[in-house]
């Protein structure tokens, strides 16, 4: 029975019907489906057309549909007739020829892997639609069958009994209002807007009054309109307030000089009741009734950054491998371990009042209350005692353990559970967590799940020798991003200067990865490449604090909620900011050949990154003083240390010892500043990584990779060109758009006139010395120094003269 109950723990059941929902959520199978759909529709219109022409002919043919002798007129031959004739004359009438239009719409959104909710709206508009139609259509016509079909008829006539002819009429017309209602938000406001509003002009002794038809009523009308409405406003009533300007000077002038001749004249008969006085009307303004930002949400709701992939899938957890991840307590091997360090203990005269274990995946924790009395140092300084006396490799010894009044003593075990990385993500301390960017590492020794939130960290440094685990440690905290965040709320910028850990991640370049503009492979291997990124990212990271200036908030996470609840408007330059999280797997080689070109931006974005979202990962083999500097480690609280092969190591890494006496194979210790933590770091294996990548790659994804901002170096405006007769031919178009755009940038010309970075930059040269856009300013963008496209024609025609 045992035996039974083990098997049926190691075999889940899988769920009924999931062959079936795999097969049909195949592309492969979504393709040949919609095209078959697509196809049957067109099918279905041509019957349907054909029958309109022949459908007295062919009725009697149909009642011998078997008779190959019998021939129909339809085009597309007797099926195409019978099942012309069940739609049109036995069901709906004439407006079933809406149903291959529903067919082929739902065929192609199939094909093209759309929204199956717009499917579903889309046949419940259509069938509503269908039915109305031939219920009006069977009113209409009252015997003509073909118009309205049996089913418009009968339902007809079945209402006229009850309702009347009056009142099946209004019924329709409350329906069809109902429609417009609902399907087109028309209310009795938007109604009324959509009138032009007159204007009163009233001529007198040459003085023209314009009267002000402005309402001054609250109204809730949309903003857009609103602000077209009052543009549109605006332009027409300018010629009319211009003349009434001049009719009015006109008018004072006139009344001066008639003043002036009265009391020339001296005519005494002029009494005040003569002299009529005028007076203007002031407008009051429009005000609204709540906020603008408040209205914009009850109209269009939320801003969803995830809208425009809204149909993207999250990796499935079938993706990952299955392990037997049971650990196996062997309780002779724990009694032998507590007798020999109970032993070893009583040689140099310590006893041992309480002794507990905690069995984990590779290590298990002994737990040990000493006698009344014993000094702890004491039993620190026999680590290589018990480790002699238990024959294993890595003992560690806790003195005393944080926040308990015990002292720990790690102890390998002999035989090592894996932990797999679809037992970490399946967790529901994973599954359920709210963090930001949570990463689940690995399990402890009490065989939890380890999950922390990266934003919180806010850096993360990753150290040890070489394979003990730093690579697959990348790649669990990658694939944890992956398995919980929507490709519009993180990006990855990836530095890979061994050209062979990171590849795979190239298959979600246009879902994940960050990119420098004009460069083709996302991951970066070059070390120039890497200085030009690290610099974009820090012009990145200030035009990012420059963002959370004019929004007056701390963090991207307060600016984000302010952006969905459509508080801050994008033609001011706002926009949603994803977190970015730089990873580089071989630090030591980035700093031995490129030096403080590497540090010092990486200094710069560890010190003042993490509160506009932009998040570092480093790795690296040699945690030597030189490569991990004080500043790097001042920034990098968070620290996972693999196996060392030295007490040093351990301390540059760490701050303390103990990285030297792991075991290696994933073994690790995590400190984000306070206390220290044993993982053992989930295993993810290559082809898990390439499954995932090829799931979210497969998927429909943005036009390219997420940009960054353009580094040009300090190279960029000391070579200008001055010559106008070896200008680039497109140098006014570009001159135009920059003046347009009042944007000085070589990534807009890149995007706009669809040039290369090299031709690009030597553009926004040119222009830099024709006067249009100022000099490089490092972080800043350039000036635009011309300010319309008539001061950019008097300065070229200028120039033209000067030749």
């Amino acid at each position: 029975m045992a035996k039974q109950k083990k098997k049926t723990t190691k075999t889940p059941r899988k769920p009924r019907f999931q062959k079936i929902k795999l097969f049909f959520e195949n592309r492969q199978t979504q393709t040949i489906l919609g095209l078959f759909i697509m196809l049957f529709a067109i099918f279905l219109l041509v019957s349907f057309i054909s029958y309109l022409f022949n459908w007295q002919d062919d009725q009697s043919q149909l009642q011998e549909f078997t008779n190959k002798k019998v021939t129909v007129k339809n085009l597309l031959g007797k099926i195409g007739a019978s099942i012309s004739e069940l739609f049109i004359y036995d069901g709906f009438g004439v407006i079933s020829l809406y149903i291959p239009i529903l067919v082929f719409f739902s065929g192609l959104l199939i094909f093209m892997k759309g929204s199956l909710v717009k499917i579903r709206k889309s046949w419940g508009w259509g069938i509503l639609g269908i039915l109305w139609f031939s219920i009006l259509f069977g009113f209409l016509s009252h015997k003509n069958t073909l118009l309205a079909g049996v089913v418009g008829y009968e339902l007809n006539n079945y209402l006229l009994q009850f309702l009347g002819k009056t009142g099946l009429f209004l019924s329709l017309l409350f329906l069809f209002i109902s429609y417009l209602v609902i399907r087109f938000k028309l209310t009795p406001e938007r109604v009324k807007e959509s009138f032009p509003k007159k204007e009163k002009v009233t001529s007198e002794t040459s003085t023209t009054i314009v009267e002000d038809t402005i309402s001054t009523k609250p109204e809730k009308p949309s903003p857009i309109i609103e602000e077209t409405k009052k543009e549109e406003l605006e332009l027409s009533l300018e010629p009319v307030i211009s003349a009434t300007k001049e009719n009015v000077a006109t008018q004072t002038v006139t009344l001066d000089s008639t003043i002036e001749t009265t009391s020339k004249n001296k005519i005494d008969n002029s009494t005040s009741e003569d002299v009529s006085i005028e007076v203007e009307q002031s407008v009051e303004e429009n005000h609204v009734v709540e906020n603008l930002s408040d209205q914009l949400v009850k109209d269009f709701g939320e801003f969803d950054p995830t809208l425009e992939l809204g149909n993207y899938k999250f990796p499935a957890l079938n993706l990952l491998k299955e392990y037997n991840e049971t650990i196996s307590v062997n309780q002779e091997e724990l009694e032998a371990n507590k007798n020999r360090i109970v032993e070893t203990l009583n040689n140099y005269k310590i006893g041992i009042a309480k002794i507990k274990a905690t069995v984990g995946p590779t290590v298990t924790l002994y737990e040990i209350v000493p006698d009344a009395g014993v000094r702890i140092s004491k039993i620190k300084n026999l680590e290589d005692d018990i480790a002699l006396s238990l024959s294993a490799l890595g003992i560690r010894i806790i003195a005393p353990i944080p926040g308990k009044g015990t002292i720990g003593i790690e102890v390998p075990n002999k035989k090592p559970t894996m932990v797999s990385m679809k037992s970490v993500i399946s967790s529901t301390k994973f599954q359920n967590s709210e963090m930001e960017l949570p990463i689940a590492l690995g399990k402890t020794i009490s065989n939890e799940t380890f999950v922390v939130d990266l934003a919180k960290m806010p850096h993360l440094l990753m150290a040890g020798a070489t394979g003990q685990g730093k690579s697959v440690g990348l790649n669990a905290v990658l694939t944890s991003l992956l398995y919980k965040k929507h490709p519009a709320e993180v990006k990855f910028v990836l530095v890979d200067p061994k050209k062979v850990e990171l590849t795979l991640f190239n298959h979600i370049e246009r879902h994940f990865l960050a990119k420098l503009p004009d460069t083709e492979d996302a991951i970066i291997t070059d070390t120039t490449k890497v200085i030009h990124t690290l610099n974009s990212m820090c012009i990145e990271m200030d035009a990012r604090y420059d963002l959370l200036k004019t929004a007056m908030v701390r963090n991207i996470k307060e600016y984000n909620a302010k952006f969905k609840s459509r508080k801050l408007n994008p033609n001011d330059g706002h926009k949603f900011l994803p977190y970015i999280v730089l990873v580089i797997d071989e630090f030591a080689d980035l700093i031995m050949t490129a030096g403080k070109e590497v540090e010092t931006p990486i200094a710069r974005l560890a010190q003042l990154a993490r509160a506009i979202g932009i998040h570092l990962i480093v790795a690296t083999q040699r945690p030597s003083v030189n490569v991990i500097t004080g500043i790097i480690k001042a920034n990098f609280p968070a620290r996972a240390a693999f196996r060392v092969t030295s007490k040093i190591d351990s301390r540059t890494i760490l701050d303390t010892s103990g990285a030297d006496q792991l075991i290696g194979k994933g073994d690790l210790l995590f400190t984000n500043g306070n206390d220290v933590t044993r993982l053992q770091c989930a295993f993810v294996d290559t082809p898990e990584v390439e499954k995932i990548t090829d799931f979210i790659g497969t998927q429909r994804a943005y036009p390219e990779a997420y940009l960054l901002p353009e580094y040009t170096g300090e190279e960029v405006g000391t070579s200008l060109d001055i010559n106008i007769s070896e200008r680039d031919a497109l140098f006014r178009d570009a001159a135009l758009l920059i003046v347009h755009a009042q944007q000085g940038s070589a990534s807009l010309l890149q995007r706009k006139l669809k040039l290369g970075y090299n031709r690009a930059g030597r553009l926004i040269d040119q222009l830099e010395a024709a006067g249009i856009v100022g000099p490089f300013e490092g972080s800043k963008a350039r000036q635009v120094l011309v300010p319309d496209e008539l001061a950019l024609n008097q300065l070229l025609d200028g120039e033209k003269d000067l030749l």
